[in-house]
């Protein structure tokens, strides 16, 4: 966010984060090596093996930092209510993947992970989360923004004076959405809304939040797209005459081509339910996701 707390007194500020995404989000900043008193400029920290698990300690003096992050990591997990966690790529306390663990001076394994990122991580399973680093990419940059306000709708349903009518008409709204991601989970989300009315409110709460997230927590695919856009399509079948079904199947299977990117086919889609005033293929939160002037669909699958 370009805050001034790397371990040389700089920062490392995202342009994607701290520009295109700040206005619709709002920051928690952490750095919890700073909240752990270690200051900027520090001493540099790594991931050393031990028998008990990597130990996070300084480079040069060798102080053993772990147990402190781990409770920090953990004190912190336990209070944590946001939609989304940015971590920092590389980081023995942050990062997610990849981080080397050594013994002496080699680096004997690359599949480490943070200390204070771990805990985040144990407490809250299904918690969009991503690094900085991953967020280049743009398939993982448009499927972690799409879990944060995903996740952002839920948790604004969840804190209203809900009814079980809200959940089904909540539910019907992300059908698409959801099944482009896991079928499986979409499926079982249905099972618990087909008894909204019957269960306790806290229950039904947080097992629907549960099978979401389970649902995002899968990236969709290019076979599980191409699925839905054709399941609305057929849902409008009968209001689009020939022209119009050719020409959404031709765009829709240049998609599965890679030959165009996933905002061809849904904003035909789309422009097509508004159209016809095909209500519940108009108002499928696939089509809207997240604000378009993100614009994350515009690339081209590989």
């Amino acid at each position: 966010m370009g805050e001034p707390v790397r371990f040389n007194g700089g920062h490392s500020r995202d342009r994607f984060l701290s520009g295109e995404l700040d206005p619709y989000v709002d920051w928690v900043r952490v750095c919890p090596e700073i909240e752990l008193g270690l200051g900027a400029p520090r001493e540099t920290l790594r991931l050393e093996r031990s028998p008990a698990g990597p130990r996070l300690v300084t480079r040069k003096s060798g102080v053993d930092l772990t147990a402190g992050m781990a409770s920090l990591g953990e004190r912190r997990a336990r209070t944590l209510d946001v939609d989304g966690y940015v971590f920092k790529s590389r980081s023995p306390s942050c990062g997610l993947h990849g981080i080397p663990v050594y013994e002496g001076d080699a680096a004997v394994d690359r599949r480490g992970t943070g200390v204070f990122a771990a805990r985040i991580l144990a407490a809250h399973p299904l918690l969009p989360v991503e690094d900085e680093g991953r967020l280049n990419d743009p398939l993982l940059r448009e499927t972690f923004v799409e879990r944060i306000f995903a996740q952002a709708r839920l948790r604004a349903l969840l804190e209203s004076d809900w009814h079980a009518r809200d959940l089904v008409a909540f539910h019907s709204r992300h059908k698409m959405q959801m099944l482009a991601h896991d079928p499986a989970a979409y499926r079982e989300a249905g099972r618990v809304v087909a008894h909204a009315g019957s269960r306790p409110r806290e229950e039904l709460a947080a097992d629907y939040a549960r099978a979401f997230g389970t649902a995002f927590a899968r990236k969709a695919s290019i076979g599980r797209n191409v699925n839905v856009l054709q399941h609305c399509m057929g849902m409008m079948s009968d209001s689009l005459d020939a022209a119009r079904r050719a020409d959404l199947g031709e765009v829709i299977a240049s998609y599965r081509a890679g030959q165009v990117a996933l905002s061809v086919p849904a904003t035909l889609l789309r422009h097509h339910a508004r159209g016809e005033d095909a209500g519940y293929v108009r108002d499928q939160t696939y089509f809207s996701p997240y604000p378009q002037e993100l614009r994350l669909r515009n690339h081209v699958p590989a």
